[in-house]
This record gives C-alpha cells, sequence and structure tokens, in this order.
C-alpha cells in the first residue's frame, strides 16, 4: 500500500513538472513568435507591431503583418509541430532513437507526387483552379502513404523489425530522390528552380491559404498522436512484452504509420523538405521529460514549433534582403546534432 501511495506521488510530481515545463515552453513560443514578427529585411519596433495588431498602426505595418508574416509564422508553427510530433512517432514505432520521416523516405516520397502534380497542372495552366494549394496536402498524403506502405510491404517477413524498417526506408528514399530528381530535369528552367527552392524547405510564399490547407491535418492528426501515445510507450518494452500486455502490435503500427505519414506529409506539402527537424525535437523533448511519449508529444510539439520559428527568423535576417529556405537553417542547426548522435548513441 505504502508503495503504491509512493509510486502515485511520483506520478503527480512529474505530471505537475511536466505542465508546468510544457507552459513555460509556450511561453518562449509566444515570445519567439512576437519578435520574429519584427525579423526581417523591413524591421518593426515592438510599439509599431503593437499599433498594428491593435489598429492603430499604419496600412503599410498593418498589410506587412496580417498578409504576410502572421500567415508566415502560423505556417512555421503548424509545420514544426507536424514535423516534430512525426518524427517522435516513426522513432516510437521503429524503437530507433535516428529515425526521422525524411530518413526512411517519406518526404520524398511526398515530395515526389507533389513535383509530379505541379508539373502535371504546369502543363495546363488553364486546368489550375484556386483550391491547387488545398490539395497539396492530400497528394503528399498520397505520395506518403505509398512510401509507408511500400516500406512496411518490403520490410514485411514474419512482422516488421524496427531494423529492417530503417534500412528498406533508406532504400525508398534513394530511389525516390532519383525519381524526383528525372521529373526536375523535365521541367521548365523557373519551375525547376521552384522546385530546388521547396524541396530544400521554404515557407517564404506561405499565405492564409497555406495555413488552412494545413490546420485541419494539425487538429485531427495530433490529438489522435496524443490518444495512441501510450501504444507507443508500451512499444518500447520490447514486440514480445507488448502483445503480453494485450496490445495488437502490427494493427497498431498500421495507425501510428497512418498518423504519422498525415502529419509529415502535410507539412511537406505546405514547407517542402525540412531536414532533421523530425530528429532533433523529440530528442530534445526526451532531454526534458524522458521517454514517456504521453508526456513527449506534447512537448515535442511545442519544441518543433519554436524551432521552426527561430529558424524561419534567422532565415530572414542573416543574409537580409535575400533569404535563406528554411530548411537550409534547420540543417545547419540539426546536423552537428544528427553526428553527436550517431558518435554517443550506443549499439
Amino acid at each position: 500500500m505504502m508503495e503504491k501511495q509512493q509510486s502515485s506521488s511520483r506520478y503527480t510530481k512529474q505530471s505537475k513538472k511536466t505542465i508546468k515545463l510544457f507552459a513555460f515552453l509556450v511561453g518562449i513560443l509566444l515570445l519567439t513568435f512576437t519578435v520574429s514578427l519584427g525579423a526581417g529585411h523591413l524591421s518593426l519596433s515592438p510599439v509599431e507591431i503593437f499599433k498594428a495588431l491593435s489598429g492603430s498602426g499604419t496600412d503599410s505595418h498593418a498589410l506587412l503583418l496580417f498578409q504576410f508574416r502572421i500567415p508566415r509564422l502560423l505556417v512555421a508553427v503548424l509545420v514544426g509541430i507536424g514535423m516534430g510530433v512525426a518524427g517522435a512517432v516513426f522513432q516510437g514505432i521503429t524503437q530507433n532513437e535516428l529515425a526521422d520521416p525524411g530518413i526512411i523516405g517519406i518526404h520524398s516520397g511526398s515530395g515526389l507526387f507533389v513535383v509530379v502534380f505541379l508539373y502535371l497542372t504546369s502543363l495546363y495552366p488553364e486546368s489550375q483552379p484556386i483550391w491547387t494549394q488545398l490539395s497539396l496536402p492530400v497528394v503528399a498524403f498520397l505520395g506518403g502513404i505509398t512510401a509507408a506502405l511500400l516500406i512496411y510491404i518490403l520490410a514485411w517477413k514474419s512482422g516488421v523489425t524496427p531494423v529492417r524498417l530503417i534500412l528498406v526506408g533508406i532504400g525508398l528514399n534513394a530511389g525516390f530522390s532519383a525519381l524526383l530528381l528525372l521529373v526536375q530535369l523535365k521541367m521548365s528552367d523557373s519551375d525547376f528552380n521552384r522546385a530546388i527552392v521547396w524541396l530544400s524547405g521554404s515557407i517564404w510564399n506561405a499565405s492564409w491559404q497555406s495555413v488552412w490547407s494545413l490546420l485541419p491535418w494539425i487538429l485531427i492528426f495530433l490529438p489522435l498522436a496524443i490518444h495512441k501515445a501510450r501504444v507507443l510507450t508500451v512499444m518500447q518494452l520490447g514486440e514480445e512484452m507488448a502483445v503480453g500486455l494485450g496490445t495488437r502490435l502490427e494493427r497498431e503500427k498500421f495507425y501510428l504509420l497512418i498518423i504519422g505519414v498525415s502529419l509529415a506529409a502535410a507539412s511537406v506539402a505546405v514547407a517542402g523538405g525540412i531536414a532533421f527537424l523530425g530528429l532533433v525535437a523529440p530528442h530534445l523533448s526526451r532531454r526534458l521529460v524522458g521517454g514517456k511519449f504521453q508526456r513527449l508529444i506534447p512537448v515535442t510539439a511545442v519544441v518543433g514549433a519554436i524551432l521552426m520559428v527561430v529558424s524561419d527568423a534567422l532565415a530572414r535576417t542573416l543574409l537580409a534582403p535575400s533569404e535563406i529556405p528554411v530548411g537550409l537553417i534547420v540543417s545547419v542547426l540539426g546536423a552537428p546534432y544528427f553526428i553527436y548522435l550517431l558518435m554517443t548513441i550506443k549499439d
């Protein structure tokens, strides 16, 4: 009885600590969001931002904020949430801390379908309706789920082991990347250049339409990921233990793949292939709250959003008035951490 009370007390303390940390991170996100509103070639002071938001500022400042920077930063937040949580889900499924939607081929599969779609619509410009932007997440999802199903089928051998899933994913990633390059070579010079910038990760042309196309995917699949967090935690005990505890392992893996692919693909459709975000955000969160996915996924969502907002601010300011694709900034920040993980993770 005493042990149960002590265990319950520890759980309560950990929950309170996690809630306080989550609230602190949300505060940091709001602060970075506000600072980023004023960052860029046309910088705004906090007073100018407040006046524009309250309706007492100049028309030019209001236009800059409401038509360009606010939707762009909202896209950065949503993409950070989507890619961060997708990375956590894939790391949980594969039980591999180096798993990432970009590494195992989900990004390249989504990117291939989107680039093919954009290429086909460019051949018939009169057929490009206003809802093309809204259809991109669906096209990206089809590409991502195709990649995931191929990985799952090719990795199947009396079940799917985490190591086989990773290795097959890396191989398919290379194949999709080659096909993607072939499609790009068929494009005109202007479309090719746009595709290159988009695939490197860019939200420079984000609009309110981009926000509305991505928001439903986050609102639907983020709660589902949180709902399945307990299953991911059980999976970390090992497949035999998970089955012994009543988990329908293959079915749960399939559901989690759908959740991870949906979050990653919708993010790719809007922001292109942003590497390492799905790897770094879960790792940083794991250092803050441990490995239980009930705590890890919500914290990862906020950490991913913070990383994207900070990276976007740096992308707009480092070489102003020119702009660096935000995916390159994330890679510069994430690649050293990836190398560090490779050096420190035990076999």
